[in-house]
């Protein structure tokens, strides 16, 4: 999937809950409909992205695995 992110958050070397914490206000200073990518070398923000979004209402537009860091493409939805 090719994905254009309006902005990009590289939060590797972060531990939880930090990558969610930068993520949130990241996508606080962004407009509803933009994507924000982010990158993590924490292997807990698989599921922790994961169920920050659906608690937040934004949506995974999807997220990856490679070399050791893991990249999101969230799309702010409100």
């Amino acid at each position: 999937m090719d994905i254009t992110p309006h902005q990009t958050l590289d939060a590797s070397g972060l531990a939880c809950p930090m990558p969610i914490i930068k993520t949130k206000k990241a996508m606080d200073g962004m407009k509803v409909g933009e994507i924000l990518k982010m990158i993590s070398t924490d292997p807990g923000s698989v599921s922790d992205m994961q169920a920050w979004t659906g608690k937040t209402g934004h949506e995974m537009l999807s997220h990856e695995e490679s070399g050791g860091k893991y990249v999101f493409y969230i799309k702010k939805m409100k």
